[in-house]
């Protein structure tokens, strides 16, 4: 990654603090800069999920998990890496009044903001586009119906380390045909081909991605995330790769 000189003036106090770390912890005093830089970057610039949720998958919310229900799992493992605005994309189903409740539940318990939209749209990537006037800065994107807990600080990171427009989470899967093949070179995906009719990767689509607001460049007159928007991200390079180790559970494979 190509590094850029810059000027700054700094307190002095601040810079004596910065210098006691160099040594210590970090290697220069330029190492250290950056490194809190991007610490309070990433407290600041990442407050905000979207859940992508079908009308008839909200009753995976509600399903116990543990001692919990999957949506409070969720809203519970985004909260601890600084996310309190959660935005849940569905439509409206024959569970909307006990989901309802749950979300209100749920939003009391964990003391977050959630926000429930429903959208009768053709895919979830014109469900995402609906949503982008609130989503103005990086954030991340998971399926509402999915259990994991992994280290999400790291992919994070790793998103705004590379500075491009995506983040695809990945797994290792012995059947990958059934799901989105990611064909990387080095961290960055150099093609993406959804569920294929023979085996071009064994790293898959995990369900979760970090973007950046320029995604919505991406994201027009088009309807599906995985068939026509990560391939595009992927041919531009734009298409970051994370592997996600922990726990993972597809709520509809049961």
């Amino acid at each position: 990654m190509v590094k850029e000189k810059i000027a700054i003036a700094i307190d002095g106090i601040l810079l004596r603090l910065i210098d006691s770390k160099v040594g210590i912890a970090f290697t220069s005093r330029s190492q250290a800069i950056e490194h809190f830089l991007r610490k309070g970057l990433h407290d600041e610039l990442l407050k905000t999920a979207v859940l992508m949720l079908k009308g008839d998958h909200q009753e995976y919310s509600m399903k116990k998990v543990k001692d919990e229900s999957l949506l409070g799992e969720q809203v519970a493992f985004l909260k601890h890496y600084g996310i309190k605005d959660i935005h849940i994309v569905t439509q409206r189903s024959k569970y909307h009044e006990s989901f309802r409740k749950e979300v209100e539940r749920v939003r009391k318990k964990e003391h977050v903001s959630i926000s429930v939209h429903e959208k009768e749209v053709k895919g979830n990537a014109e469900a995402l586009s609906s949503i982008k006037q609130w989503l103005t800065e990086n954030f991340v994107v998971m399926g509402g119906d999915l259990h994991m807990h992994f280290n999400l600080r790291n992919m994070i990171k790793k998103h705004l380390d590379f500075a491009k427009v995506a983040t695809m989470g990945l797994m290792m899967r012995d059947k990958p045909v059934e799901f989105g093949n990611a064909v990387l070179d080095g961290d960055l995906i150099v093609n993406f081909i959804e569920r294929p009719s023979k085996t071009r990767s064994y790293a898959v689509n995990a369900g979760i991605y970090v973007f950046s607001p320029q995604v919505f460049d991406y994201i027009k007159k088009v309807s599906s995330l995985e068939r026509e928007v990560f391939p595009r991200l992927a041919t531009d390079e734009q298409l970051v790769g994370h592997f996600t180790l922990g726990e993972y559970r597809h709520m509809e494979e049961g």
